[in-house]
């Protein structure tokens, strides 16, 4: 065998002999064979090992692996990474970000049984590289215009603070979101300043803690702040800050996970003459729908059989319906919902507002914050509305910083003269064209699907509260928590925007 070839010499191979039985000769040249033997034998070995390697390797990269719908290193074609959809579900969940697991969640949470209904949350996008949760900024305010936006606000403040009471997993570790509680500082021209008075006491009626500050007063609260031009200025006193967005969407998805929500990843689109969502065939009622999932890097889709179908696709809810398969006048009135792109810029200064810096919401429009405390900040300004950017991509136009933010923020802040731009990102906002506002609750003409989206750009704090209001209304049929009536499709109905002035 191979191996006794490679350890002949060790085994008792006469002195003079060869493997193969044969004497050497005894002259010179046999001497110098003699001392190569050895470095052959090495040789021969390590290329013996080396082509065994290299079967190993093949082996393992074309037969299937010992786990489960293994192939190795290499997947076949058609085949997604996670699981698949199933056929069937009672509620299937369209969008895997933070209102999508929210909803998800407290599905399960308020349903209290381990294994009763089946909720599917399908997300396009595992990785989570263009999700406008995590490329947010993470802010939490109370100071908002509208009643219901005030009431979700302290609603999930209250559940951040209790976080791990409500999302905590046995034998795992606690959750840290790194809530910052600096506050945000809204900042008014005198043209502004009956409104946001206005609106202070609005919050306050609600329970907010917030104070007014005259232009003096700022100046003593926050000496690195310019007062030119602000007549007023409101500043949270609780509840207030920012917090790190992607703890809070894993710690949705791993509760969530644990009390028996299934997930895949998959896009709800239409094809080959087909919508997004589709009346069944044979309908199991005639103005119900339900979605067809399309594989990752496939032809495959899978249609899923369901009782409720949830739109929380974000900046996407409006174009998944218009999409539909459903005829036009079963859609009416549209989802004005689009995805508008909005700028983040990182830049440091060493000499900036440092620790005392809230999230700061300037005159212009124009906002920033901390970002740690070695002297580094986040900062944005949202475009006029006949300059809005291509939202076909997330690129970042670099001269916006340039050109349009950093003279607001060293007007606002001299020190942010000398700051240094460090890095940039772009992430969608779900705007809500009508009124800036989410819509909230079931279609008006299609029975089982319902929406939760167009917050335009407070998703992400509003989460929590949206969540468990839809829970609430699929499984007790009204509300209770909250009162979201007014968020519902009937404004739609009526053209009668509630506008929201606390858009930033």
């Amino acid at each position: 065998c191979v191996r006794c070839l490679l350890s002949g010499a060790r085994a008792g191979v006469p002195p003079g002999g060869s493997l193969w039985g044969s004497p050497l000769p005894r002259s010179a040249p046999g001497r110098a064979l003699r001392a190569a033997a050895p470095l052959r034998t090495d040789i021969f070995r390590a290329e013996l090992e080396q082509g065994l390697r290299r079967i190993g390797q093949t082996l393992k990269d074309q037969l299937p692996a010992l786990r489960p719908g293994g192939w190795g290193n290499w997947t076949p074609p058609g085949i997604p990474s996670g699981p698949r959809p199933p056929e069937e579900a009672d509620v299937v969940v369209v969008g895997g970000g933070v209102v999508g697991w929210s909803v998800a969640y407290w599905l399960k949470a308020l349903e209290g049984q381990q294994h009763g209904m089946k909720v599917l949350v399908v997300e396009r996008d595992p990785t989570y590289s263009q999700a406008s949760t995590v490329l947010s900024v993470g802010g939490i305010r109370q100071q908002f215009s509208l009643p219901e936006n005030i009431r979700m606000s302290r609603f999930s403040a209250a559940f951040l603070r209790d976080i791990n009471e409500y999302l905590g997993v046995p034998n795992e570790p606690p959750i840290d979101i790194q809530f910052q509680p600096s506050g945000y500082l809204f900042l008014a021209p005198t043209e502004a300043a009956a409104r946001l008075e206005a609106l202070v006491q609005l919050q306050r009626e609600e329970g907010v803690q917030v104070a007014l500050l005259s232009p003096a007063q700022l100046k003593e609260k926050f000496p690195w702040i310019d007062t030119e031009g602000v007549a007023v200025a409101s500043y949270g006193l609780e509840d207030e800050g920012w917090f790190d967005p992607w703890t809070l969407l894993n710690a949705f998805r791993r509760k969530a996970t644990a009390l028996g929500v299934h997930s895949c990843s998959g896009e709800v689109r239409g094809e080959e003459g087909r919508g997004t969502l589709v009346v069944p065939d044979p309908p199991r009622c005639p103005l119900c729908v339900s979605p067809q999932i399309h594989m990752p890097d496939s032809l495959e889709y899978q249609p899923v059989s369901c009782a409720i179908v949830i739109n929380a696709a974000g900046a996407w809810a409006g174009k998944l319906l218009e999409e539909s398969g459903v005829p036009e006048g079963l859609r009416q009135p549209p989802l004005p919902i689009q995805p508008r792109k909005r700028y983040v810029f990182s830049f440091h200064c060493p000499d900036g507002p440092g620790l005392s810096c809230p999230f700061v919401v300037d005159t212009s429009g124009a906002y920033f914050r901390r970002d740690g405390i070695a002297g580094n900040y986040l900062g944005g300004l949202s475009p006029p509305e006949d300059e809005e950017p291509d939202a076909a991509d997330l690129s970042v136009d670099h001269d916006f910083f340039q050109e349009r933010l950093w003279p607001l923020l060293a007007r606002r802040v001299p020190t942010f003269s000398a700051l240094r731009p460090r890095a940039s990102w772009a992430g969608y906002y779900d705007y809500n064209c009508f009124d800036r506002n989410a819509v909230l609750g079931r279609h008006p003409r299609l029975e089982n699907l319902f929406v939760a989206a167009g917050f335009s750009g407070h998703g992400l704090q509003h989460a929590p509260a949206t969540g468990r209001a839809l829970a609430e209304l699929l499984l007790k049929g009204r509300y209770q928590s909250l009162d979201l009536q007014r968020l519902g499709w009937q404004r739609l109905l009526d053209g009668s925007p509630l506008e929201e002035d606390g858009v930033v």
